[in-house]
Order: structure tokens, then C-alpha cells, then sequence
């Protein structure tokens, strides 16, 4: 215990010992039970001998599949497991794995293996148990499991670090994954999208690195500015921290981003490579830099002008260089470009000179190399009793007809344009559905055009009210996702339902495919962006934004077909077709789960159905068997069209300790599921399979040229695609366009990661403890007040906060409240009596003393004159209160303006002229109001914030007044509060209390 021992490849410290109590038992009586989920059911393993001599169970053990949503029964298990059992333990193993299937099913395990299982006479013992549950349950069981930590493998320690990341990632709706594997080692990775994550790791380790590999992570999904930052400042803190004789690299790498504002996420990189730039320096660390997708062009230029400016070396390329050729020159093994070439695009939409609104003419609608069709779709085949219908070979048309669930517009505006782009007589999207509003209308742009697209509350009022639909993209969160699929599935029509969503449950995915299965219905995700089918139609955000399309050629078809599990590396996939074919025919990305809804076979077979495709491309990756069916479909002449495949992923045989890739199914439970042995399997049966995926691209042009060589395809001549305006949302944020804004503010800012006032982050208000007055001196003035300032300012709140339910204001919330109005009615109602008569005279004093004071009128001069011109002093007078019977409020304001306030000069003259007016009659006294107003204006002129200017325009504009409303309203609620809860009825005047004065001749 505590010495480093090694298992495995793994060395590592043992730490945790499990002490049971001694069960005395023989071994005849120790048995092995195993439960592990599979695609089509659950399997369990019956094994009749146990303990650590079992040996290859898979080989010895009885098997029984229990099929998704069947149930287990003790008959059963006895009749197919337990035939080798003693005769006398049989119903009480039978009853005991019921049981424990059970429990498995209940709480969402994935993976139950007790070995051994002692069964006695005197009870039944579980000696030794390990267990996998599905993480992303959690909130369906989080009530059942309690608290879970999951403990890092064997071999590798927890860091905080990983913690942190963890913590970012369950804040977020962005993915946040970061495991550190060698913290000593000189390559360090920040990759965008779990796909493209693996394939860097793949590659680094390939070229060598695998030593030197620092870490495995990958940040993905649309992370904000800040959530990029502090990914990012985590990774340069960890590397920074030791120094390596050899310098170190920091490889920022990902695939062409499908929806991600690239430069949004570059600003958090670049913030945190400032803040890290001495150490980044004095560590000899080398940035290289490739990344595409939107707006990557700023991103990139961001980059590269931080490299400029620290000195930090950063090398940047973009979408015209292969993914992973920044591994080879950040190790040295390949050369780093002068001039990266220019790319062919730029991020601006073409702009549409034709003033017709019509759809441009078609441009290309068939594959590349082939006229077009006569039909787009399958014809339906007659179905046998009970044989569950066919899937469809033809997912998608000109003619498909989506619904998509969600309020995605952004999504469903790249639908449109991708549509027009492609010439469609019309848009692919029919309606949305979002259950959290009532049916509506939605805008969009059709070209330049402005369309409305329906909004229905249900699913099936959509359906009903269009036939024509058989696509729905489900946008729905991963808690709905579910229910709303098995609704949609309720519905012949739709033949073909894509889900985003990441992290369903693998067990509810299990139940959708089943369902799906029956129903005939083609199933694209979980976790997935979605697919394509250039000319045709697009999934959500697949292809990325027009630029990308137009990039990447995707506005018409070619000839080549591709099915990947990632989002991220189909818009890569994308990219190299593009370069080096004649382009996509069509392009689905199955998702990143360990149990997709169609599988790569599905979409293999359905391109060899399909004429127009001539060439398959394949991205497997480790986990699971599906590749090895492509390979026997192939060696069995089932497929008979060319195949290129590679499996991502190899670097996880050279780790150590295991690693949880960034998609959930990445992960090989047995040698066989390794991206290795898949590589290997399909190299053998006659699949085209690169050496790494470096030269992936250059497999892919030598099965195209030798296609093009032999005439099986003949390149068409190429069209331009129609133009389509460019959103001014993205101009604007591209940088294109300017426009005067509708309204300007310089008190607070809410785009940001963090509410800032006036300058001030919200963090920061709190840590200084502030308080509301501190609040107010920044909303209300832009100013961080004396500490003293802000005491006055929060007594005046509390003085003026109520005076009794007699007065205008409270009476009038009063009577509201007593009317059956609501808070904000009855609120407004006694707020709308505040005036110069009532609780307005703040700011009329404030005028009126200072205007006194500043023209040198002595105290008995200006009582004079006002008297002399008709008027009241405003802030003198008092109903109740005199010289007599003093106002305390004022009293406590005196004394804390006294000895606070540098000076004091307009409140002393102001109680010169109580004296005055108290010696004619003793109730004109200097009340609340006016006393707040004098003692502001000695605030605002002698606190060292503000100009004489500044100070007499904040009078000016009515900033006091504000101050009593803001004080009174907390008196109004409190009335409206009071009255409710008091539950009094209607109010009516008593007619004793009104005198009724009529003119005579209306009394005869």
C-alpha cells in the first residue's frame, strides 16, 4: 500500500482498499453474474463457477439477450442460464438476478459484473461487483444515486484543474472536457469539437508525441468568450508551470466549426495568452493555429496580430491547410509556410445585384457526373403482414419538406439560405414547433425577400395542417428530446427525424431506435449536427454558414458520399471533398453516442442503392463493431463501390490509463472496438484505408482520379450558384456595415459575461460592499461615491420610505389595492400623485435654495422675495410637525450631514431661513424634503465627484425627486402587501365625509 505498483500499462499508487467480513463458504458455491447493455438489449452472463479462475467468460458463460423494453422473468432465467447450476440454488439465483436486472434497468447501469457470487445456505453475498452507470441519467436518478464521484483510472492522479473544467462544463451548455495526462510534457493541446480533439491526439501520436503529450480535451458546442477564457487560461497555467529544455508548443486546432462564432471564442484564447504573456515567453512556448468555420477569418487575424504584439510566436492557417498539418510543424517533422496560401473565399455572402425576387434559376440539381433522375424519391415497397416496413434509400429531395422543433432561427434562416443557394422552388422548412408559446407567425428572409413561416404550440396540429412534411429536425433539449420523439413517431408521415441533442440516455435511445424500427423511420443522432445533401436539402446548422457552403461547394452535388459519427469532422470532411473530388452527393454525421439511431452500415448500404453516388468516404472512430459489418459488406461484395475509411481514435492504444474521449461512445471496451484493430480489419477485407488521417485527403484524390480515369465519373462543367444578401447581424459582426444606434446608455452593460455598472463588474460591487447606495451613485451619477455618500443616500431611502396610509400617494395605492388591481397598477396609481404638493418638492427646494444662495440674497432677502413674488418656499412647512414638535427625520439626517459632509453651506443657509419663517409661525419649519433636497446639493458640490456643472445639471434634470420615489415606493408595496393580506374588500368614501354643495336652483 502507498508504493507505486504497476497494472497494466498503468503505474500508479493503490490508495483504496476495500475490508469485507469473511464469508465462509466452498467453492462450488461461487458464481459469476454479468449484465452489459448492447444496441438491440441488455446481455447477461451466467457462469456456474466463479472467483478469480473464471477465465474467458465470454466463451464459457450461458448467454441470454433481453431485448429492450422485454421483461425478465425467473423462469426464463432458469430455463436459459441456469442449467448448470446446482439444482438446489436454482430459484434462489433466479430470483436474485430478476432482482438485480432490475435494479440494473432502474438505475440506469450500463455495465454489472459480480464476481464472485456466493450463494449459501445461510444467505446471498456479493464478494466483489464492478459497475458502469450511464452518467447522463442524472437527472433522471439523481435522487437514487445520491452524490457519485467518479474517480479518475488507475495510474493518472485528479487534478483541480480537471475539477474546474468539470464545474465550467455543468454550468454550461457548451462542452468543456480537459484531462491531464503528463504535466510535465511539452505538447499542449486546446482543440475545438470532440471529433477533431481525437484526431489531433491520433496525430501527435503517430509523429512520436505520444511522451510528450501534455493533455487530452477539447471545448465545443459555442463556449462564450468567457467560458473560452478560462478554458483557455487553465491550459496556459498548467503549462507554464515547469520548464522544458526543449521549449514547448500549444497546438489550438479544430475542424471548420458548423455554428461557432470563431472569433467570438478567439477573444477569450487571445485575453488569456495576454495575461499569460511573460510566462508564455520566459517557457519558450510556439502557438500553431488552424481553425474555419464562421467568421474564422477575424478570429485568425486576432491571433495573429496578439502574436505580433507580444512576441509570443504564433503561426495561424485557416481552412486552406489540412487539419492536423500544424502537429507536423509544431514537432518539427514538416515545414512551416512563409505565406500560408490565401484562401479562395471570404467570409462575405456574395450580394445579389438582379432586382427580381423570383428564385434563381437552377444551377445543378443531379450528381455531379450524372443527368438528372426521373424520380427523387423511393418508391414504396408492399409490405408482408407483420414485416416492420423499409426503410427509405432516399432521404432527401428538392422537395423535402421539414418541421423543426425548437425556436431555432438561426438554424432554420441557414435552412432558407441554403435552400435559395441550391435554387429550390421553395423553402425546405414548413412550420416549427415550440410548445412554450401559442401558434404565431415567424420571420425570415427567403433571398432578400421577407416570409412568414408558421409556429404551432403541439406536434400534431402541425402535421395535420401540413401532409406534405417528412423530416423533422428535433432541436429539443436532452430532457424533452425523448418524449417528443416518441410522439413524433405517432405519425406515419415523417419518415426521417434528426436529434441534436447530446446526452440522452443510452436506455431511452435504445427505446427510439426500437420504435423507429418498427415504424420504418430513419433515425440522424443523438448528439449530431445533422447531414447534408448539397442541392437538396440541410439539416439545422450543418455545412456551417454560406460562406462554408460556397467554400466547400455544397450548393450542388458531386459524386462522393460520406458518413461520419462528429458534427465537427463531416464540415471537415466537407472541406477536403471539396478539394479533392468533384465534390459531396450527400453527408450525415450519425452522432457521437454509443448507440446512434442509424448506423454507418445504414448509410453505406443506402449509397450503394443510390446511382448517383460513385465513391463512399467513412470516419469511424473507436467503440463499438459497426465499422467491421462495412468491412464484411465489402469482402462479401455487398458493397461493390470504392470505400475509403479510417477509424480515429489509434491513439488511445499508446495511452497509459483511459481516456474518456469528447464523444460518449469513444471509448473501446474490448480490444476489438480499438480504432487500431478496425483500421487493420478493414485494410484487410478491401476498404481504402490511409496510414493516418494526414493522409486521408490524399487517399480520397487517388480513388477519385482513378474513378475519373476509368469514365466512371465524368466532372461537369461548373456554375456559378444565385447570390444571397448577407444578414445584417452577421455583416455588422464581420465588420462590414455601420449604423447610427436607436439608443445610447452609459450606466450598465449586460452583454458581457458579467453586468457591469457603470464600469463596475457585479462581482466587484459586492466585493467592496457597496451597498444600494453605492448602486444608486453608480446608475444614478456614473460615480463611485464617498463612503459617506452612500449612507446619506440609503438614510434618505429609509426616511422617506412611508409616512402613513393618510397621505395622496399611499391612499391612492390603497384604494387600488382595495379595487382588485394588481402591485404594478397600484403602485403607479400613488406614484402618479408625487408632485410639487406632495413628496416632489425635493428638487423645487433644491432650485429654489441654491438659486438663492449662488445670486448672494441674504436668508430675509429671499423669504421677502418670495413673498413679495407670491410664491411658497418650497421644502418649508409642515402639517404636523413645528419648532415645537420637530420632525426626528430631519433630526437624524442633521446630525449624520453634520458630522459626515466636508461642508455644508446651502443647508446652513437654509436653516437661516427656518429661523425666519418658524419666528412668523412655528410649523414652517425645513421638512424632510427640503432638507434632502439643500443637503444633496451640498453632496453633489463638495464630495470631490462631480464640476459645479455637473452637480447643478443632475438638479436640473430631477435626480432628487428620484430619490423620494424611489424611498416612497417601498411604502406603497408595503401598502398594497398590507391590504391584501388583510383581504379588504372594495373601498367606498363614507357620505359623512363629503360635503355635497349643490347650486340652489338644482335643490328645488
Amino acid at each position: 500500500m502507498m508504493r507505486e505498483t504497476t497494472v497494466g500499462k498503468a503505474k500508479g499508487v493503490l490508495k483504496n482498499f476495500l475490508i469485507e467480513p469473511f464469508v465462509p463458504h466452498k467453492q462450488e458455491e461461487e458464481f459469476y453474474v454479468c449484465i452489459y447493455a448492447g444496441r438491440e438489449g441488455d446481455w447477461l452472463l451466467f457462469h456456474h463457477e466463479g472467483g478469480v479462475d473464471v477465465g474467458d467468460v465470454d466463451a464459457k458463460a450461458q448467454k441470454l439477450l433481453v431485448a429492450v423494453d422485454d421483461k425478465l422473468t425467473e423462469e426464463t432465467v432458469t430455463q436459459q442460464l441456469l442449467a448448470h447450476a446446482p439444482e438446489n440454488r436454482k430459484q434462489v439465483l433466479a430470483n436474485f438476478i430478476v432482482g438485480l436486472f432490475n435494479l440494473y434497468e432502474d438505475l440506469y447501469f450500463t455495465y454489472l459484473e459480480i464476481n464472485p457470487l456466493v450463494v449459501t445456505s445461510a444467505g446471498v453475498y456479493v464478494l466483489d461487483m464492478a459497475a458502469k452507470i450511464d452518467v447522463t441519467a442524472d437527472f433522471l436518478c439523481k435522487a437514487k444515486w445520491g452524490d457519485v464521484e467518479f474517480p479518475p483510472p488507475f495510474g493518472r492522479d485528479a487534478y483541480p484543474e480537471e475539477a474546474y473544467i468539470a464545474d465550467l462544463d455543468a454550468k454550461s451548455g457548451a462542452s468543456l472536457k480537459l484531462t491531464i495526462l503528463n504535466p510535465r510534457g511539452r505538447i499542449w493541446t486546446m482543440v475545438a469539437g470532440g471529433g477533431a480533439s481525437v484526431v489531433y491526439s491520433d496525430t501527435i501520436c503517430d509523429l512520436g508525441g505520444v511522451d510528450e503529450l501534455a493533455n487530452y480535451g477539447e471545448y465545443s458546442g459555442a463556449p462564450s468568450e468567457q467560458q473560452t477564457y478560462d478554458y483557455a487560461k487553465t491550459i496556459l497555467s498548467l503549462m507554464t508551470r515547469e520548464k522544458h529544455p526543449e521549449g514547448k508548443v500549444l497546438i489550438i486546432g479544430g475542424s471548420i466549426a458548423n455554428f461557432t462564432n470563431v472569433a467570438a471564442t478567439f477573444k477569450g484564447i487571445v485575453r488569456a495568452i495576454k495575461d499569460y504573456q511573460e510566462p508564455l515567453q520566459e517557457h519558450e512556448v510556439s502557438i500553431f493555429v488552424r481553425r474555419g468555420g464562421p467568421n474564422y477569418q477575424e478570429g485568425l487575424r486576432v491571433m495573429g496580430e496578439v502574436g505580433k504584439t507580444t512576441g509570443i510566436p504564433i503561426y495561424v492557417f485557416g481552412t486552406e491547410t489540412h487539419m492536423t498539418a500544424i502537429v507536423g510543424m509544431a514537432l518539427g517533422q514538416r515545414p512551416i509556410p512563409k505565406e500560408p496560401p490565401a484562401d479562395a473565399h471570404t467570409a462575405n455572402f456574395l450580394l445579389n445585384t438582379s432586382s427580381s425576387a423570383a428564385t434563381p434559376a437552377s444551377s445543378r440539381t443531379a450528381s455531379f457526373s450524372e443527368p438528372k433522375t426521373a424520380a427523387d424519391a423511393t418508391p414504396a415497397k408492399k409490405l408482408k403482414p407483420g414485416v416492420p416496413p423499409a426503410k427509405a434509400t432516399t432521404l432527401f429531395s428538392q422537395h423535402t419538406k421539414a418541421l423543426v422543433w425548437g425556436m431555432q432561427t438561426r438554424a432554420v434562416q441557414g435552412m432558407l439560405d441554403f435552400d435559395y443557394v441550391c435554387s429550390r422552388d421553395a423553402p425546405s422548412v414548413a412550420a416549427m414547433v415550440y410548445p412554450f408559446t401559442g401558434d404565431h407567425k415567424q420571420k425570415f428572409y427567403w433571398g432578400h425577400k421577407e416570409i412568414l413561416l408558421p409556429v404551432y404550440k403541439n406536434m400534431a396540429d402541425a402535421v395535420r395542417k401540413h401532409p406534405e412534411v417528412d423530416v423533422l429536425i428535433s432541436f429539443a433539449s436532452l430532457r424533452s428530446a425523448y418524449d417528443s420523439t416518441m410522439e413524433t413517431l405517432n405519425f406515419p408521415q415523417i419518415q426521417t427525424i434528426a436529434i441534436i441533442a447530446e446526452g440522452i440516455p443510452e436506455a431511452l435511445t435504445r427505446r427510439l431506435i426500437k420504435k423507429a424500427d418498427e415504424k420504418g423511420v430513419t433515425i440522424i443522432g443523438p448528439a449530431t449536427v445533422g447531414g447534408i445533401k448539397p442541392g437538396c436539402f440541410k439539416i439545422g446548422n450543418t455545412g456551417g454558414m454560406l460562406d462554408n457552403i460556397l467554400a466547400s461547394k455544397l450548393y450542388r452535388p458531386g459524386s462522393v458520399a460520406y458518413v461520419s459519427r462528429s458534427g465537427g469532422m463531416s464540415n471537415e470532411l466537407n472541406n477536403i471533398i471539396s478539394r479533392t473530388t468533384d465534390g459531396v452527393y450527400e453527408g450525415v454525421a450519425i452522432g457521437g453516442d454509443r448507440y446512434p439511431g442509424s448506423t454507418f452500415m445504414d448509410h453505406v448500404q443506402r449509397y450503394q442503392d443510390t446511382p448517383e453516388v460513385k465513391m463512399i468516404v467513412v470516419l469511424g472512430e473507436i467503440g463499438g463493431l459497426e465499422e467491421y459489418r462495412i468491412g464484411q459488406g465489402v469482402a462479401e461484395g455487398r458493397i461493390t463501390k470504392p470505400v475509403v475509411c479510417w477509424c480515429i481514435g489509434t491513439c488511445a492504444t499508446m495511452f497509459s490509463s483511459e481516456v474518456q474521449f469528447g464523444h460518449a461512445g469513444a471509448c473501446a471496451n474490448q480490444a476489438a472496438e480499438t480504432a487500431v484493430a478496425k483500421n487493420q480489419s478493414l485494410r484487410e477485407a478491401g476498404v481504402f484505408v490511409p496510414k493516418s488521417f494526414d493522409e486521408l485527403g490524399d487517399v480520397i484524390r487517388t480513388v477519385y482520379d482513378d474513378l475519373v480515369a476509368s469514365g466512371v465519373i465524368v466532372p461537369a462543367k461548373e456554375v456559378p450558384p444565385p447570390t444571397v444578401p448577407m444578414d445584417y447581424s452577421w455583416a455588422r459582426e464581420l465588420g462590414l456595415i455601420r449604423k447610427p444606434a436607436s439608443f445610447m446608455t452609459s450606466i450598465c452593460d449586460e452583454r458581457g459575461q458579467e453586468l457591469i455598472y457603470a464600469g463596475m463588474p457585479i462581482t466587484e460591487v459586492f466585493k467592496e460592499e457597496m451597498g444600494l447606495g453605492g448602486v444608486l451613485g453608480l446608475l444614478w451619477f456614473q460615480r463611485r461615491l464617498p463612503r459617506y455618500a452612500c449612507q446619506f443616500i440609503e438614510m434618505c431611502l429609509m426616511v422617506t420610505a412611508d409616512h402613513g396610509p393618510a397621505v395622496s400617494g399611499a391612499h391612492n395605492t390603497i384604494v387600488c389595492a382595495r379595487a382588485g388591481k394588481d402591485l404594478v397598477s397600484s403602485l403607479t396609481s400613488g406614484l402618479l400623485t408625487i408632485g410639487d404638493r406632495f413628496g416632489g418638492a425635493l428638487d423645487a427646494a433644491a432650485k429654489q435654495f441654491s438659486g438663492a444662495f449662488d445670486s448672494g440674497l441674504l436668508a430675509m432677502e429671499f423669504v421677502n422675495k418670495m413673498k413679495k413674488d407670491g410664491k411658497l418656499i418650497m421644502g418649508i412647512g409642515h402639517r404636523v410637525k413645528s419648532i415645537n414638535n420637530p420632525d426626528m427625520r430631519v433630526q437624524i439626517l442633521k446630525d449624520f450631514v453634520k458630522q459626515h459632509f466636508p461642508a455644508t453651506q446651502l443647508l446652513d443657509y437654509a436653516l437661516e431661513v427656518e429661523k425666519i419663517t418658524t419666528s412668523k409661525k412655528p410649523n414652517l419649519i425645513l421638512n424632510v424634503d427640503g432638507f434632502i433636497g439643500v443637503a444633496f446639493v451640498d453632496l453633489l458640490r463638495t464630495c470631490g465627484g462631480f464640476t459645479r456643472d455637473e452637480a447643478d445639471e443632475f438638479v436640473e434634470i430631477g435626480a432628487l425627486n428620484g430619490i423620494f420615489v424611489l424611498g416612497r415606493s417601498m411604502g406603497f408595496i408595503g401598502h398594497y402587501l398590507d391590504q391584501k393580506r388583510l383581504k379588504q374588500g372594495l373601498y367606498r368614501h363614507p357620505w359623512d365625509d363629503i360635503s355635497y354643495v349643490l347650486p340652489e336652483h338644482m335643490t328645488m
